[in-house]
């Protein structure tokens, strides 16, 4: 109504033609999605300024003064001013304009002018060029799905842009609407690209994506496109989800959202097949490069051929005969290596009602299922093709519960049913070897490993019951020991993947958090694992779920933990001794020291003595030979400096960590001052080891990565972390005054995170094992440390980990006497310190003030 008005009033009151010329004309136009009737509170109007053949000052005066007026409104406008010559010719060269120009509507002005332009559209410019136009469009639905992410299931979908948003279903739109000239989307189900049932499944997803499309809008006060954390909470309360059943709001939403977004994916493979089976209205050599095209066609079984290169069935009726050919479809994809044409996937999407639990309980449907899921040629694309056709969830019907289901945090990157998928899709890469320098220890094991069926099935089922009120490992080996038997499995491979799927996140947070070097966390370890088949399941099912969960989550220095978990325990399930025996420690200690007098024999004897008597036996126990010869340089190094304090960097691009080596005077609260000096300069602590060695003097190991998780190795920053040591330690610098409390980022407020202090004194037989855990930010590890050392506790050795949003700093300590801390009072005095430096930052209070 607004640009109606405007034209009239720009035509007739400010620039009135009273004789206007055959060139005077002007004919006003919505293009795009204005022109398809579609605006979100953000979108742009976009408008075609129409002429007849060639620009007059009339219209231009016209125009200019339109888009002035529009923009002093507030309006965002994208405009063009053509003719219908150039209209029709810059849309044979520019696809986006050939594609606005399809969906267009007359505004105001000169009718005649819009006519014409769409009869030039639809007879000059359109036929013979469908083909031209539908491999356009795929290609641009590939690129744009490789920017905004390829997977449908990234926890912070782009709404617009994404796989499985609004975009995809305007793209299908358009390639219908060029090749059929259809001008309603309900005329879709005349040329029989759909049924009715698929029409209102399209209509739903479009009406769900289309009202948060306005909501995120409206509320952001912006064409915000992307569902980030932050945003997802208030979108969810304002399309009316509620907390219940144990399940939040915003997972009830998501958990919605990714189902529209399957759904999308759904017509997205039946609307290809009617497309590719309309042979008048498309090239197949054209479309061969989407659809893998081969032309030719055999017979490989009963029921089934090879047709243009992928798997179809004779004839409709014989799925629906036999429902053991739903399973057996995908199982001849899978062991043939080949996709499913699209007429199948068609058939499978109108079949689903007849997976029943005849089927799921047929002992050759299960076989077929449990070739698929182990297929040594690639059973990732297998499984994703079940579960996408809608058939892997109704036939592992506890599989169907997690799909589409998010988990509310910043960790983890895809949907459970994603994530798995992409875990057995990482464990089949490992077993060839397309990993094998990435994951050296995972590729030499897994051919040791005597249950390989074992392997992939408890990395499908471990984390099947995400989502329940239980313990989702717990609730997890239940179904695993329901499944398997079902699967054709005996007591004791189901009882092996119960008990994996139960314990599938036991190594990891083992290695990341407890001090491997301590006897008893192996014999902890040990304790669990009971056997090396179970070691070396649990080592590959563990490296596959990390790798599975997002870009960045894996690191080496993540690797390496696992590695030294994984070969203590191997050497102690292999009998060579108690890990913690005093015979074995002493044993290792004297052929520690006796390498390195090898390697130092050359040496003057004053630098070997300073070697020989400055460390104590931890010291001997944690590190190799190599460490120690360089820990070596280093003492004799500072004991020759006239500088208080050296400090030594060794990047190791395999681990992703820069091992940083601090030599020097013992003193009260040094770990702390080390871990700020750390801090200030922008590098993560990944662990630490302190020594306190038997001349006075301290040897603090960090191990740190920048923000991104490589080694903290530019030369600038790493010169400047030495200076910054060198301040720190000698009082000149004072982390607390020059670390200021960091802001947190809007999506990481969505996340609220209580404190949790847990102190545990049968971790170790020396020590007392804190773990804190909370939200994580800058500088948080400074002021734990710092409050230990307030509290008068030694620190011997500090663990991080970091899963998205959440941090789990655990510290191996003893107090001032060298004992474990036992006295309640003491605990309490603990827990109740550190959950108020996890509160308070950097700036807040100092802890004895508080007091």
């Amino acid at each position: 109504v607004i640009i109606h008005v405007l034209y009239d009033y720009t035509t007739i009151h400010v620039y009135r033609s009273r004789n206007p010329t055959e060139a005077e004309r002007l004919g006003v136009v919505a293009v795009g999605g204005y022109g398809r009737g579609d605006l979100a509170p953000g979108s742009d109007i976009d408008l075609l300024f129409l002429l007849p053949y060639k620009q007059t000052p009339w219209g231009e005066s016209v125009v200019e003064y339109m888009l002035y007026m529009l923009w002093d409104l507030g309006l965002k406008v994208g405009h063009a001013t053509r003719t219908v010559q150039q209209c029709i010719s810059l849309s044979k060269s520019d696809m986006t304009i050939r594609t606005s120009l399809l969906e267009t509507r007359h505004l105001c002005g000169d009718s005649d002018l819009f006519q014409e332009l769409r009869t030039a559209y639809w007879e000059d410019l359109v036929p013979d060029t469908e083909r031209e136009f539908i491999e356009a469009k795929l290609e641009e639905r590939e690129s744009r799905h490789l920017r905004a992410g390829e997977s449908r299931y990234l926890v912070e979908p782009n709404l617009k842009e994404g796989k499985g948003g609004m975009r995809d279903l305007h793209s299908l739109f358009w390639m219908a609407k060029y090749v059929y000239k259809l001008e309603n989307p309900r005329d879709l189900m005349r040329v029989g690209l759909i049924n009715d049932v698929e029409y209102k499944r399209v209509l739903a997803a479009y009406s769900f994506l289309w009202a948060v499309r306005c909501h995120l809008h409206f509320y952001t006060g912006r064409a915000e496109e992307r569902l980030t954390f932050d945003l997802q909470p208030d979108i969810a309360r304002l399309m009316g989800y509620e907390n219940q059943d144990g399940r939040s709001a915003v997972e009830a939403f998501m958990k919605e959202y990714f189902r529209v977004a399957k759904s999308v994916g759904d017509w997205t493979r039946i609307f290809c097949a009617g497309l590719e089976a309309s042979e008048t209205k498309k090239a197949r050599p054209s479309l061969g490069k989407f659809f893998d095209v081969k032309n030719w066609k055999r017979k490989i079984e009963d029921g089934f051929t090879v047709e243009s290169g992928r798997i179809n069935v004779t004839e409709p009726g014989i799925i629906l005969r036999n429902k053991l050919n739903l399973i057996k479809l995908f199982h001849i994809a899978a062991q043939k290596d080949l996709g499913i044409h699209p007429d199948a996937l068609k058939l499978v999407s109108r079949s689903l009602r007849i997976i029943d639990d005849d089927l799921r309980h047929d002992p050759e449907a299960n076989r077929l299922f449990l070739e698929i899921l182990t297929s040594p040629i690639d059973p990732e694309r297998a499984l994703r093709l079940m579960s996408e056709a809608g058939v892997l969830g109704r036939f592992i019907e506890a599989f169907g519960l997690v799909e589409a289901m998010m988990q509310f945090n910043m960790y983890h990157h895809y949907t459970v049913d994603e994530h798995t998928l992409r875990a057995i899709g990482v464990l089949a890469k490992i077993e060839k070897g397309d990993l094998g320098e990435e994951h050296p220890l995972a590729n030499e094991i897994i051919h040791k490993v005597l249950s390989r069926d074992v392997l992939y099935v408890a990395l499908f089922l471990h984390d099947i019951a995400k989502g329940r009120p239980e313990d989702h490992s717990i609730a997890g080996a239940q179904l695993a020991r329901e499944l398997c038997p079902r699967l054709g499995f005996d007591s004791a491979d189901t009882d092996t993947v119960a008990w994996l799927v139960e314990q599938h996140l036991f190594m990891s947070e083992f290695a990341q958090s407890r001090d491997v070097s301590d006897p008893k966390t192996i014999e902890d370890f040990v304790a669990v694992v009971q056997s090396p088949e179970r070691l070396r399941l649990l080592l590959v099912l563990t490296v596959a779920d990390i790798r599975a969960v997002g870009p960045g989550v894996w690191n080496g220095w993540k690797g390496q933990l696992l590695r030294d978990l994984y070969y203590e325990a191997e050497s102690v399930l292999q009998g060579e001794g108690a890990a913690g025996s005093a015979t074995q420690r002493e044993g290792r200690i004297a052929a520690a020291r006796e390498a390195l007098a090898l390697d130092i024999a050359s040496w003057p004897a004053a630098d070997q003595e300073i070697v020989r008597n400055a460390n104590n036996d931890s010291y001997w126990l944690i590190f190799e030979t190599k460490d120690h010869l360089r820990y070596a340089k280093l003492i004799c190094e500072a004991a020759k400096s006239p500088h208080g304090v050296t400090t030594h960097f060794t990047i190791d691009h395999f681990m992703s960590i820069t091992e940083v080596a601090v030599y020097t005077q013992d003193q009260p609260g040094l770990f702390s001052q080390l871990t700020g000096a750390i801090a200030m300069c922008g590098a993560t602590i990944m662990d630490a080891k302190v020594f306190t060695m038997s001349n006075g003097m301290a040897l603090d190991v960090f191990f740190v990565q920048d923000a991104s998780g490589a080694p903290f190795a530019d030369r600038g920053r790493l010169k400047r972390l030495e200076t910054t040591i060198e301040k720190t330690v000698s009082g000149e610098l004072i982390p607390a005054d020059k670390m200021s409390r960091p802001k947190m980022r809007r999506r990481e407020q969505a996340f609220v995170l209580e404190p949790v202090v847990l102190i545990d004194n049968n971790a170790s037989d020396i020590h007392s094992m804190i773990e804190v855990s909370g939200r994580d930010r800058p500088g948080l590890l400074y002021d734990l440390a710092r409050t230990l050392v307030e509290l008068r506790l030694s620190i011997v050795s500090a663990h991080i980990s970091t899963y998205g949003e959440r941090a789990v700093d655990v510290f191996y300590v003893k107090d001032r006497g060298g004992f474990k801390i036992t006295n309640d009072s003491a605990i309490k005095t603990i827990r109740k310190r550190l959950k108020k430096a996890m509160r308070n930052g950097v700036n807040g209070p100092s802890q004895a003030a508080a007091e």
